[in-house]
C-alpha cells in the first residue's frame, strides 16, 4: 500500500465555510498575517490550505475565543490575484486536493501552518439511475445561475462527464445547499463519493428540489 503524500508547513486560512475539491473560492484579504502569505503563495505557485472553523472568527478580534478548526481541509490554488488598493488583495481560488492535518503550528504573528497528508482524490463513480435526478436538477440550477450572473465564478455549463460523476455533482450541491457547516464538513470528508451523493439526494428530496 502506498504511503500518502505529505507536506510540511502548509499555510492555513481558517474560514467559516467549507471548500470542496473543484469548487471556487473568492476572498478579500486584508489582515496582515494573510497578506504576505497569499503573496508568497502566488509568487511560488503554491497552494494554501482552507479549513473550516469550529470556534472563533475569520477576522481576529480582541477578546474573541481562540481559533479552532477541523483536521481535514482542502488545498486552495490561486487562479487570480488582484491588489485593488494598499492593504487589500482579492483572490479567486480553486479547490484541489483534500488533506488531513498531522500537526499544527500557531506562529507569533497569528498565522497557522500545518504538517499535512494528502487524502486520495475521489474515484470517478458514474451516477446510478436512481440518482440521475440530482444531476438533472443541478444542471438546471447552474443554467439559471449562468443566465442571472454570467460573470460569476460558478456560472458555467458543466460537461456531460462532470454531470455523470458522483463526487463532482455531490460537491457542487454541497456548495449550493443551505445546510449547516458541520454537515458540509462531514460530507466533504467522506471517502465514498456515491455515499456523499446519496446523502445529498436525501436532502434534495426532503426540500423538494429534486423529486
Amino acid at each position: 500500500m502506498t504511503q500518502p503524500l505529505t507536506l510540511s508547513s502548509l499555510p492555513l486560512f481558517p474560514l467559516g465555510s467549507v471548500l470542496f475539491p473543484g469548487g471556487t473560492l473568492a476572498l478579500r484579504v486584508f489582515e496582515v498575517r494573510y497578506l504576505d502569505m497569499v503573496r508568497k503563495c502566488h509568487q511560488a505557485g503554491a497552494p494554501f490550505g482552507v479549513v473550516s472553523l469550529t470556534q472563533g472568527q475569520e477576522v481576529r478580534q480582541a477578546g474573541a475565543p481562540d481559533e479552532r478548526f477541523n483536521d481535514v481541509g482542502t488545498l486552495a490554488v490561486i487562479e487570480k490575484l488582484d491588489n485593488p488598493q494598499p492593504g487589500l488583495i482579492t483572490l479567486l481560488c480553486r479547490g484541489s486536493q483534500r488533506f488531513g492535518i498531522t500537526q499544527r503550528h500557531h506562529l507569533l504573528h497569528g498565522l497557522w501552518t500545518a504538517d499535512v497528508q494528502h487524502i486520495e482524490q475521489d474515484l470517478v463513480v458514474p451516477i446510478p439511475e436512481d440518482l440521475q435526478k440530482t444531476a438533472t436538477a443541478l444542471a438546471q440550477v447552474m443554467h439559471t445561475l449562468q443566465q442571472r450572473d454570467p460573470g460569476a465564478p460558478n456560472a458555467f455549463t458543466p460537461t456531460a462527464a462532470q454531470l455523470n460523476d458522483c463526487g463532482w455533482v455531490a460537491n457542487r450541491w454541497c456548495e449550493l445547499l443551505p445546510v449547516p457547516l458541520e454537515l458540509k464538513q462531514r460530507l466533504m470528508e467522506l471517502d465514498n463519493p456515491l455515499v456523499r451523493l446519496e446523502l445529498v439526494g436525501d436532502v434534495l428530496e426532503r426540500t423538494g428540489i429534486a423529486q
